[in-house]
């Protein structure tokens, strides 16, 4: 059974987390993509990230054209951001898809420096059972 529950829960915890981007060094990232979109599966949702203009949006209605897409479920995305799954590994194994040709891996640096913050606003939101998954 899936830890997300429904598409509320995928825009406020694994879209939220991008909305803390800009309080960090080095956000938006220089490196490609610029344009992110991530389709999330169980429960259906989806998030797009705009890094140069700082946009973060929800629903499938974005006009933004991305640079690179990922599909994952929603519960491999939260433990994505609580360091509990190697995303080149993912990759290889087919749990996440890519389309596009920006390079997703250069993401992943600036993604670390978000961990934290993802587990504190789970915490802060007393969603022991995101963070247990």
């Amino acid at each position: 059974m899936a830890v997300v529950t429904d598409e509320d829960e995928v825009y406020t915890h694994l879209g939220g987390i991008f909305l803390h981007g800009p309080e960090k060094d080095g956000w938006p990232p220089n490196s490609q993509p610029r344009v992110l979109r991530v389709r999330h599966t169980d429960p259906g949702a989806v998030v797009t990230v705009d890094m140069p203009n700082r946009v973060v949006e929800t629903g499938a209605s974005s006009m933004a054209v991305p640079s690179v897409e990922l599909v994952v479920s929603a519960d491999m995305g939260n433990k994505f951001w609580l360091r509990k799954v190697n995303l080149t590994v993912a990759m290889g194994k087919g749990t996440v898809r890519t389309n596009g040709h920006a390079n997703l891996i250069m993401l992943i640096p600036q993604a670390k420096n978000l961990f934290p913050e993802y587990r504190l606003m789970l915490e802060g939101e007393h969603r022991q059972d995101l963070i247990d998954a």
